[in-house]
């Protein structure tokens, strides 16, 4: 506090009384011993005081009043020094404070970074399942169409380019005694937007009679090529052709791609 809030507070007057603790008042003593503004007023509080017992004791000696002014404390004594209090302590709080914050900060990024850690890895965790799982069925894929192939009990057809697309090929794959019937696509384009192979089973005498067997649907995310059509009971030859998208009641002859007999 500055002087003038000292000599305002009525702090001053409970130092002169003796009412303050023995803290404050070492305080006081210090301000008073630096603040000769302060130091005055004490006097001066002293001095009214004096002569406010004066009046009310008029037959009291000097001699008494002094004995008793000395067992009050009344009398300005000497100024004790303080000190000053060491901020050794308060560096030490202040210290231990930031290296606290520097440590939280620190914990705090490396936390950010085994989270981002932890993340990337679930991310590729979660990339090698699903590049696992398109693998196996890849690979599953891969056995069936072998199997296929390999199946000694399957009569193989294979079905020559015609007039409209004489570098296209296929090849049935036909069990007899199952019926169960494969078309291996990969020697045909890439059908156009709208348009669907169709696949024919086919009598040649005594007339050309053709029998639907399937729509090679799907056929660019097929990437085996190798499709499943329906039972065939009885061919004599296999044709595919190129039709609306839905398929056709009978064969587009113009748009023959494939055709060969067992």
């Amino acid at each position: 506090m500055e002087a003038k809030e000292y000599i305002e507070s009525g702090i001053l007057e409970l130092y002169v009384y003796g009412l303050l603790t023995e803290t404050e008042n070492l305080e006081i003593a210090e301000v008073a011993k630096k603040n000769p503004e302060v130091d005055n007023e004490i006097i001066s509080i002293e001095k009214a005081i004096v002569a406010l017992s004066s009046s009310f004791s008029p037959f009291h000696s000097v001699a008494n009043f002094e004995k008793i002014k000395s067992r009050l404390e009344l009398k300005h004594g000497k100024v004790l020094e303080m000190k000053p209090a060491s901020n050794r302590t308060q560096y030490i709080g202040w210290a231990a404070a930031i290296l606290l914050l520097l440590g939280l900060g620190y914990q705090t990024l490396e936390l950010t970074k085994t989270k981002g850690a932890i993340t990337t890895v679930g991310n590729e965790k979660d990339k090698i399942e699903r590049e696992f799982a398109y693998l196996d069925k890849q690979n599953k894929e891969t056995e069936k169409s072998l199997t296929i192939v390999r199946d000694i009990k399957n009569t193989g057809v294979t079905l020559g380019g015609q007039a409209v697309s004489p570098t296209s090929f296929a090849k049935v794959y036909w069990n007899k005694e199952t019926k169960t019937t494969y078309i291996d696509a990969a020697g045909l384009p890439k059908p156009p937007k709208g348009k669907v192979y169709q696949v024919w089973a086919l009598k040649l005498s005594p007339t050309l009679t053709p029998t639907s067997i399937g729509l090679l649907s799907n056929f660019e995310g097929n990437n085996q090529k190798i499709f499943a059509v329906e039972q065939t009971v009885y061919a004599e030859a296999f044709g595919i052709t190129l039709e609306p998208e839905g398929g056709s009641l009978s064969p587009t002859m113009e748009q023959l791609y494939t055709l060969g007999k067992v």
